[in-house]
C-alpha cells in the first residue's frame, strides 16, 4: 500500500506539471510533449508493479490513449495469469492421473504374467510327470519339447510377434555353450521327474543358489558375502533332511536333479562370461529363442543313438499305451514348457533380478504344494520340514545376495 501511494503522488505531480506547461503555452488542446508523455506513462507502470487497487487503475486509465498499454499489462498480470495457473493445474492433474493409471496398468500386467508363469509351470510338471510315469524315454520327450518350442518361435518370427534377429557367426559361437548346458539341464530334469516325485525333484532343485555361488566364484571371480554363505546353510541342510525322509527316493532321480542344477547354473555363468560385448548382446527373449532352436538340433543325434525312434503310434500301441493321451499330454507339456520360460524372460525385463529370484522361489513352493495335492504324494512331517527349511533358505538367499560387503579400510 505504501508503494501504491508513492505511485499515485508521482502520477499526480506529473499531471499537474503537464497541465501548467499546457496552460502557459496556450495549447491545452494539444497532446503533451514526448518527455511529458514519458513521465505520464512511467507513473502508471509503478502502479502495476506495486499491485494497486482497481479504483486507482481506473483513474490512471482515464488519462488517455497514451495509457492504453497499462490496461494490457494489468490484464496480463491478473486475468491471463489466472487462466495459465488453472490450465497448468489441470494439466498437472491430468498427468498425475495418467501416471497413476499407467502404474496401475503395469502392475496389473505384471500380476497377470506372474500368475501365468506359475500356472504354466504347474501344468508342465503335472502333464510331464504323467507322460514320463508311463513312457520311460526322457531324451525323446526332451526332443519333442524343443521341437514344439522351435515351431512356436518360427511362427512368432513369421507373424512379427517378435522381431526376427540377425545373428552373426561370433554370436552363434558364443551362444553354443549356453545351448549345450541348457539342453543337458532339461534332459536331466526330465530324467529326475521320471524317477522321483515332482515335489522331491523341485526340493533338490532348490539347491540352484549353491551351484550358482560356487560356479560364479570359480569362473567369474565373484566371491560371496558372509550373508550369502549363511543363507546357503539352511538350503543344503533342508535338502539333506528332505532327501533322507523322501518316500520316492532314487539315486538316479537324485543325481539327475543335482546335474540339472549344475548345468542350469552353468548356463547362467556362461551367459555372463561369453555375452559381455554390448554390440553382441541380445535381449532375453531372442537369446532364449536361439538357444531353443539350437537345443532341438543338438538333441536329434543323441535321441536316435540312445533311444531310437520310439514315439510312433505303432510303437506306443505295441507298448500298451494310449496314443492319444500320450500325444495330447506331451503336446500340452511342451506348450507349457515353452510358455512358462518365455513368460519368465518377459517378467525379468520388467522387474529387478532380485524380485525375479523371489518370484522364482515362490513359484517353486507353489509347484511343490500343487504336485503333492494332485498326485497325493505321501509327505512325512520331517520331509515337509526339510523342504520348508530349504525353501526358506532360498528366499533368504534371494534377499541378501544384493548386499555388498564393506571394503576393508587401511
Amino acid at each position: 500500500m505504501q508503494s501504491s501511494a508513492i505511485a499515485f503522488s508521482s502520477s499526480s505531480l506529473s499531471l499537474h506539471a503537464a497541465r501548467r506547461n499546457f496552460e502557459r503555452n496556450g495549447c491545452n488542446h494539444l497532446s503533451p510533449s514526448p518527455v511529458e508523455q514519458l513521465r505520464i506513462t512511467t507513473a502508471p507502470s509503478l502502479t502495476v508493479v506495486s499491485n494497486s487497487n482497481s479504483s486507482s487503475r481506473r483513474r490512471l486509465s482515464a488519462i488517455g490513449s497514451s495509457l492504453k498499454p497499462i490496461g494490457w499489462i494489468s490484464d496480463a498480470n491478473n486475468g491471463s495469469s489466472d487462466g495459465i495457473v488453472v490450465r497448468a493445474t489441470a494439466e498437472s492433474a491430468g498427468e498425475a492421473e495418467s501416471a497413476k493409471s499407467s502404474r496401475f496398468g503395469d502392475m496389473l500386467v505384471l500380476g497377470i504374467l506372474f500368475n501365468l508363469w506359475y500356472l504354466f509351470n504347474i501344468y508342465f510338471n503335472i502333464y510331464n510327470k504323467q507322460v514320463l510315469k508311463v513312457y520311460h524315454y526322457p531324451i525323446t520327450i526332451s526332443l519333442v519339447q524343443f521341437a514344439v518350442g522351435t515351431v512356436l518361435i518360427i511362427l512368432m518370427w513369421t507373424f512379427n510377434l517378435h522381431k526376427r534377429p540377425k545373428i552373426s557367426r561370433s554370436q552363434l559361437v558364443a551362444i553354443f555353450p549356453l545351448a549345450v548346458v541348457h539342453t543337458l539341464g532339461n534332459v536331466f530334469t526330465n530324467m529326475s521327474l521320471g524317477k522321483v516325485s515332482v515335489s522331491f525333484t523341485h526340493t533338490i532343485k532348490a539347491m540352484e543358489p549353491f551351484f550358482s555361488v560356487v560356479l560364479s566364484a570359480m569362473f567369474l571371480g565373484e566371491f560371496p558375502t558372509i550373508w550369502v554363505v549363511s543363507s546357503l546353510l539352511p538350503v543344503v541342510g533342508g535338502v539333506a533332511l528332505a532327501s533322507m525322509t523322501e518316500a520316492s527316493f532314487n539315486w538316479v532321480g537324485f543325481w539327475s536333479a543335482m546335474a540339472s542344477n549344475l548345468t542350469n547354473q552353468s548356463r547362467n555363468v556362461f551367459s555372463k562370461k561369453f555375452m559381455v560385448k554390448k554390440e553382441e548382446s541380445l535381449d532375453n527373449i531372442t537369446l532364449f529363442s536361439i538357444i531353443t532352436i539350437m537345443s532341438f538340433f543338438l538333441m536329434i543325434p543323441p535321441t536316435l543313438v540312445m533311444e531310437g525312434i520310439k514315439f510312433t503310434p505303432s510303437y506306443l500301441q505295441a507298448a500298451g499305451l494310449d496314443v492319444n493321451q500320450i500325444y495330447i499330454k506331451t503336446l500340452l507339456a511342451s506348450l507349457c514348457f515353452h510358455a512358462y520360460q518365455q513368460i519368465s524372460y518377459m517378467i525379468l525385463q520388467r522387474v529387478s533380478p532380485v524380485t525375479h529370484s523371489v518370484g522364482n522361489c515362490v513359484k517353486r513352493v507353489v509347484v511343490i504344494v500343487s504336485s503333492v495335492l494332485f498326485f497325493r504324494t505321501p509327505v512325512s512331517p520331517i520331509n515337509a520340514l526339510g523342504t520348508g527349511i530349504a525353501l526358506a533358505g532360498v528366499f533368504l538367499y534371494s534377499r541378501v545376495k544384493g548386499i555388498k560387503s564393506k571394503p576393508k579400510t587401511a
